[in-house]
């Protein structure tokens, strides 16, 4: 996972080393709790976020597997155009 673009919300994932799935629920997150900034915040699939301790951030090179890509139209597109231009222009 190591290419600089970033999967659609929804899309469902498996991370290193886990047994249960993740579906990704936001991206470019910082954690509050860290201050630290992550590619991705996540929640259980198919629970979904039902307290507090469920919500999960983590980076693309944490993803094994990819299950499922969330919903893509124009709109998530030139999102994820605007997100990665300004990656670029921070590296």
């Amino acid at each position: 996972m190591e290419n600089k673009t970033y999967l659609p919300i929804g899309s469902v994932v498996l991370l290193e080393g886990q047994k249960k799935r993740v579906m990704i629920t936001g991206r470019r997150v910082i954690s509050q709790s860290e201050g630290l900034e992550y590619d991705y915040r996540g929640c259980f699939y198919p629970e979904g976020v039902t307290g507090e301790r469920d919500v999960l951030v983590f980076n693309r090179s944490d993803i094994s597997m990819i299950y499922f890509i969330g919903f893509q139209d124009i709109e998530e597109l030139a999102f994820r155009q605007m997100v990665l231009k300004e990656d670029n222009l921070d590296n």
